[in-house]
């Protein structure tokens, strides 16, 4: 029988239309949904839309419609964007469906039965946005702690789930497995919530304040928490929008994606629940970071809000995916910026990966008439043995990141094919070989083995990007099924015949103008005022005047000599508290370890650099960056977007001065 793979999206509430977090989140469970189906697992991935709750009462309210009307006219946002983004969902669910309710009902009648619900008075702080009571003491100056909005003091008669009865089972649970709460910083924050006295759960309203919502089969002046509603989607959906009666077999959940803000009613409330209901447990709990823009935090108000649509208009669906999954570590906050994501557009996708196939396809064409040749073996060499060597451990790499979560580190694994296959092309020039008959036999093998390595790369770039996928095989003339068991067994290395002649085609991603930075900038895309310039990660602290720029006079090199550069190796790395841009670096430059502050904190993640080989200035005058010395200055790319750090490829000791 095949292996059981079920990923879910949180549902996403039907308060205002789908922005890039949510775009996020979808995405990424798409690629982990592709990947595991071309792996030949049963694959169930699961989204929709949270329709109940007060939010929607109330705003249909205010627009003079019924409720149901409001999430009728909301909801086919979130399908039209998943359809744009290539989202492959097996089942989208609405809390408004009528067999979803029948089985919060039945559970809500479950729990009631097993005395684990009870009735009793209560006055506590709500917060309206997010539908939630809070204690005195979680309540600090009137405000929400989780959304900082304020908050009204509520006395009313509800019911309550007895959430407390499973706070120590919960605490042993996450102990006892690892997994269950990711990355490990979230797993932290959930046992330090434990480590307070657990309430129980208020999971009614009172009807007579609100009305939008499920109803309590055991009291009809009553609707239920919409939180006890939403919750249960993830197996309510099991049993009636899958394919076969099989279906509910998918249970338990092999992953929850969600965001950071909604990780305690995932990881405490939901877990507790389904003890409650005798329930195993999800397999894993992952709570992803938050996108800021430009710095700043996302907001109508600040007119700064990414839409998805306008990014696919202007980049197309791919680059967008890429670049959400490709720019951050899956778990960290990323900063979005029109910026960077152009920067990585044209590197990476446009010069990197477009460039390799337009080439390839290209010499294929005018060397070997449309026709990808046989190798000759006779004519290998190291290189081609390099080349295949790379291609052919990549997809343990891909899986073993995916099954971590580490998009990034995955799309590194791919672009690291895709530059080796661009080197290759350099290295062997076959320009060169097509012009000496003598070289046919040559020639013959650095052709087929280019479009192998597209061949692989096709696989690779299929979960990621699917439309790319299907355009370099329909050009390599490749018959694949990207949404069957493709990759049931990972590709071999020359067991594929090629056919039929291979087409060129138009750019798979065409040069884009830089973004505008004026005020003429479309508020759709990123921030309606201009960027403001940051200090780059290649600055010196402010006490020191920087070693060169562009307005500066030239310098001879006696002035030069005095910068004393060196290969370092970074040891540990953690940031500065309280700045989201500066890395605290502890490195190794041969006599001695330094510590040295760097501004390259929303480039990388601390964990990212450990073990990586720099280059530092070694002789700067030691100077305090919000009260930490830095005793030197790391090198890197860019002007006003830091794009990464100046290393080495070859294996050089630390210590070692550049000449």
């Amino acid at each position: 029988m095949p292996n059981k793979f079920y990923v879910t999206t949180p549902i996403y509430y039907v308060n205002d239309v789908p922005h890039i977090g949510h775009a996020y989140t979808t995405i990424a469970a798409d690629v982990l949904a592709r990947f595991y189906r071309l792996r030949g697992y049963e694959v169930f991935f699961l989204t929709g839309v949270d329709e109940h709750g007060q939010k929607v009462q109330q705003a249909a309210a205010k627009a003079g419609i019924d409720p149901q009307a409001h999430c009728d006219q909301l909801m086919p946002k979130f399908k039209d964007l998943w359809e744009k983004l290539d989202i492959s969902q097996d089942g989208f669910i609405r809390t408004t469906d009528a067999q979803h309710q029948t089985v919060v009902q039945n559970c809500l009648q479950a729990l009631y039965d097993k005395g684990l619900i009870y009735q009793a008075e209560y006055t506590g702080w709500y917060c309206m946005f997010d539908e939630r009571f809070w204690t005195e003491k979680d309540v600090e100056q009137g405000l929400c702690p989780d959304c900082q909005r304020p908050v009204e003091q509520v006395s009313e008669r509800n019911y309550f789930f007895k959430m407390s009865q499973f706070q120590d089972r919960l605490k042993e649970h996450i102990h006892t497995h690892p997994a269950y709460i990711q990355p490990a910083s979230r797993r932290n924050e959930v046992l330090g919530f434990l480590q307070k006295p657990l309430e129980d759960l208020s999971i009614s309203r009172p009807k007579s304040r609100l009305s939008w919502g499920i109803e309590l089969p055991f009291d009809k002046a009553c609707v239920t928490y919409v939180w006890f509603d939403a919750l249960v989607n993830y197996f309510s959906a099991l049993e009636y929008l899958g394919t076969d009666s099989k279906t509910p077999e998918f249970w338990p959940a092999s992953i929850h994606l969600v965001g950071k803000d909604i990780l305690t009613t995932h990881a405490v409330y939901w877990s507790t629940m389904l003890m409650g209901m005798e329930r195993p447990l999800p397999q894993s709990i992952f709570a992803h970071g938050w996108w800021t823009v430009e710095g700043e935090k996302m907001s109508k108000s600040r007119g700064n809000v990414v839409d998805p649509h306008a990014m696919v208009e202007q980049f197309g669906t791919d680059a967008f995916r890429y670049f959400l999954l490709r720019e951050v570590p899956f778990g960290q906050d990323g900063d979005f910026s029109l910026n960077t994501f152009h920067n990585r557009y044209q590197a990476e996708l446009a010069n990197d990966l477009g460039n390799l196939v337009s080439r390839t396809l290209a010499m294929i064409g005018n060397f070997s008439a449309g026709l990808i040749p046989a190798p000759d073996p006779q004519t290998e060499t190291e290189l081609d043995h390099q080349l295949r060597q790379h291609a052919s451990t990549l997809f343990e790499r891909i899986e073993q990141h995916l099954q971590a979560l580490e998009f990034h580190r995955a799309l590194e694994a791919i672009l690291g094919l895709v530059q080796s296959a661009n080197q290759y092309i350099d290295k062997t020039a076959p320009w060169v070989l097509a012009k000496d008959p003598e070289k046919g036999p040559r020639l013959r093998t650095v052709l087929f083995n280019l479009a192998e390595g597209l061949r692989f790369l096709t696989f690779a770039i299929a979960p990621f990007m699917p439309h790319t996928a299907d355009a370099i095989k329909t050009r390599l003339g490749l018959t694949i099924n990207f949404l069957g068991s493709s990759l049931l067994q990972f590709p071999t290395w020359g067991e594929y015949t090629y056919i039929n002649p291979v087409t060129k085609g138009a750019s798979l991603f065409p040069k884009k103008d830089p973004p505008t930075t004026d005020n003429s900038q479309p508020t759709s895309l990123a921030t309606s005022s201009p960027p403001q310039e940051e200090k780059t990660a290649i600055s010196p602290p402010p006490s020191q005047p920087p070693l060169a720029s562009s307005d500066t006079p030239l310098i001879g090199i006696d002035e030069f000599q005095k910068v004393q550069l060196k290969i370092a190796k970074i040891l540990e790395a953690e940031r500065v508290p309280k700045s989201s841009k500066l890395l605290k670096l502890q490195v190794d430059i041969g006599t001695e370890q330094r510590q040295i502050v760097a501004g390259i904190g929303k480039k990388y993640a601390p964990e990212e650099l450990v073990g990586k080989t720099i280059v530092v200035v070694a002789n700067l005058k030691p100077a305090k960056l919000m009260g930490v010395e830095s005793q030197g200055m790391v090198l890197a790319a860019g002007e006003n977007e830091m794009l990464g750090l100046l290393g080495v490829s070859e294996n050089i000791p630390a210590g070692t001065k550049i000449k």
